[in-house]
């Protein structure tokens, strides 16, 4: 497939493909509700962008953080994600990132969202990025090791969980070469309901529908007796005695960053 040539894009296009299967087929209904782009993140990832003509957004989910650039292709193995995108002219092609139906050097640049950790193989997925991609290219990812959030004093299995699926530097660097880490702090509204998103309101993990839209709570145990625990500090108020020193913050850093190419 032809990408990045001049041309205008063509309407959306998905490729129905039988042996494409994805977790978000799964958990992914209503996922545009609560998972919208914040734009001071996406202020932060369209700053690498500027100059390019064609992108191509891989793992793209339902759009979230995509650019507004002459032609834009995405590509997303979820069926279910691919119906709640908005209904504009970007092209989009259902396929995995290990994977790339496109030339060597089709676009401009690629972009990478909180996808990374959900391919069967990233570094696999990453060179393919690398293979279709003349310049730029910006993935968004989060490192467990550098987090100090404090819902993992509640569910520690998460650390646990992120730790083995989230792709170290190292990957990044083996697959794409010199890359530049650029921390991405989250504010205390985000809009975009990721694992860190709320750390300043506590009580929407607490929610059905907020775990839902986060992988992680899909790929962990039984988590009634850690919920309860949480839910009887805020009432007690000593979930706010333990972390005051957070309350009057606007933003922090959880270990979220973008990983630009040099």
């Amino acid at each position: 497939m032809k990408a990045g040539d001049g041309s205008k894009p063509e309407p959306v296009v998905v490729l129905e493909n039988a042996s494409v299967t994805a977790l978000y087929d799964t958990i992914g209904l209503g996922y545009r509700r609560l998972r919208r782009p914040d734009p001071r993140i996406a202020a932060s990832i369209h700053a690498h962008l500027t100059e390019a003509h064609s992108v191509v957004n891989v793992g793209a989910g339902t759009g979230s953080y995509e650019p507004a650039v002459h032609m834009l292709t995405a590509v997303e193995p979820s069926a279910t994600m691919i119906r709640q995108r908005p209904q504009d002219t970007s092209v989009v092609v259902q396929a995995r990132a290990e994977d790339l139906p496109f030339e060597d050097g089709a676009f401009d640049a690629s972009m990478a969202i909180l996808t990374v950790h959900h391919w069967k193989d990233a570094r696999r997925g990453l060179r393919e990025m690398r293979r279709v991609t003349r310049d730029k290219i910006v993935v968004l990812t989060f490192d467990p090791r550098m987090s100090n959030f404090w819902l993992l004093d509640y569910l520690p299995s998460l650390a646990e969980l992120d730790c083995q699926q989230m792709p170290a530097m190292d990957d990044f660097e083996a697959a794409l070469g010199p890359v530049e880490r650029i921390p991405v702090p989250i504010p205390h509204d985000c809009v975009d309901g990721m694992l860190c998103a709320y750390w300043r309101r506590p009580a929407a993990y607490l929610e059905p529908d907020v775990r839902r839209s986060i992988s992680s709570f899909w790929k962990i145990g039984d988590i009634t007796e850690p919920l309860l625990r949480l839910k009887n500090d805020l009432r007690s108020g000593a979930w706010e005695r333990r972390y005051s020193r957070i309350l009057h913050r606007e933003s922090l850093d959880f270990g979220y960053h973008l990983v630009v190419t040099r």
